[in-house]
């Protein structure tokens, strides 16, 4: 659940053998911040949470408290001379899931963001969430944009979000549907008077993280080097 978010998180740097001033560097947030989210003192915005599953490389079941997914180390490299043994395939899991309305795992995070987990087979690359933004929520704080593997798939129950992409901004309303790759810089926000629901599918995100290296998914949060105000900044850094 929510209140058990930081501790996970921690568990989660602590098996990666990382320091939090390394992970709060690599993220481009503060380590007070970083100490903040991990002690439940404060909630990360749903680009620095992204971040965060990025760059220790876990999923968003492991924070939300599947218990059947535990937190260990990464792997150690094999030497040279080592001979490479094939990964084993992971056991077939159920082929049917049910959560129960009051059971499904909840997030709550800055900025009037909620993220309630729905029912997924273990065998298929795909986040289920039906995703709430209460009245001038966003995805960022700070008005950033962000990008991250995968692909989002977007139904919105009711009310309306402000989908900044790119270049571009788009409506998405009550009924409405759509799809975009997430690697495009993007933000949502809630402008309206009323909570704005939907569901979203995040599928392939997984996978991509798989086939490259920790951290390469970027987010527009702030950085080290300067802060990413506009697209043109997060392009730009994109390219550097």
């Amino acid at each position: 659940m929510s209140d058990n978010l930081g501790p996970r998180l921690r568990a989660a740097r602590e098996a990666q053998g990382m320091s939090l001033r390394s992970l709060a560097s690599a993220i481009g947030v503060s380590p007070s911040l970083l100490s903040q989210v991990e002690t439940g003192k404060t909630k990360p915005s749903v680009s620095t949470l992204y971040a965060l599953v990025s760059h220790l490389d876990v999923s968003t079941d492991i924070l939300l408290g599947r218990e059947d997914q535990l937190l260990t180390a990464a792997p150690t490299t094999p030497a040279a001379d080592e001979p490479k043994l094939p990964t084993p395939a992971p056991a077939p899991g159920p082929a049917f899931r049910q959560i129960a309305a009051a059971d499904h795992p909840v997030l709550e995070m800055e900025n009037g963001v909620r993220w309630e987990k729905l029912a997924i087979l273990d065998s298929v690359d795909v986040e289920a969430l039906r995703v709430t933004y209460q009245p001038r929520g966003s995805s960022s704080i700070e008005g950033h944009l962000m990008r991250h593997l995968g692909v989002e798939h977007i139904y919105m129950l009711s009310g309306e979000l402000t989908l900044h992409i790119g270049f571009e901004t788009h409506t998405i309303r009550e009924g409405d549907s759509a799809a975009m790759q997430s690697q495009q810089p993007h933000m949502f926000v809630n402008l309206t008077d009323e909570p704005a629901v939907g569901i979203w599918y995040i599928t392939g995100r997984n996978s991509a993280l798989q086939q490259t290296s920790a951290g390469a998914e970027s987010f527009a949060e702030g950085s080290a080097d300067g802060e990413l105000n506009t697209a043109v900044d997060v392009l730009r850094a994109f390219r550097s």
